[in-house]
């Protein structure tokens, strides 16, 4: 972002900086998990389900794209390693069921990490609404994205 871009965002750059950065970590996690858990499901209904998380994954990465192309704008750097990420997503452990073929449960674990990422990108929202049109928008982007994910979660668990 030039230096005109940058005076117009009304907010602590610092503080921005270090959002972005966590939304980023997120959703490199969430794209992580998503995509081990397309290889590691089991039982007859894994293919369905396989595409489903690899589409998850692939979503999960493009999201994090745009935040990196919005943390480079500012004049910052995502993290760059991914034991960085892993504390900066700021969601904890992620347990998988035991039994690979729980597709339910692999859905259940997926739901909370939507419902993180809208309480995330919420807040972001409220925060840069009127401060930080561009980040605003983004976050109003993303959270819209992340509220259809949850409904499609809580669609499977209702199969």
């Amino acid at each position: 972002m030039g230096q005109k871009g940058r005076e117009i965002a009304k907010l602590d750059h610092k503080w921005l900086l270090n959002e972005l950065n966590k939304a980023y970590a997120f959703e490199w996690v969430v794209h992580y998990y998503a995509s081990l858990a397309a290889n590691i499901l089991s039982g007859h209904r894994t293919a369905v389900y396989s595409e489903i998380f690899k589409k998850a994954a692939q979503g999960e990465f493009e999201h994090a794209n745009r935040i990196a192309r919005r943390i480079s704008e500012l004049g910052g750097e995502p993290p760059q390693t991914l034991s960085d990420m892993e504390k900066l997503a700021g969601f904890g452990k992620v347990t998988f069921p035991k039994k690979r073929s729980d597709t339910a449960g692999f859905v259940k674990v997926f739901l909370e990490m939507e419902r993180h990422a809208i309480a995330l990108y919420n807040d972001l929202a409220n925060k840069t609404h009127g401060k930080d049109l561009v980040t605003h928008e983004l976050a109003e982007d993303l959270l819209a994205e992340e509220v259809a994910e949850e409904e499609e979660y809580e669609n499977l668990l209702r199969e």
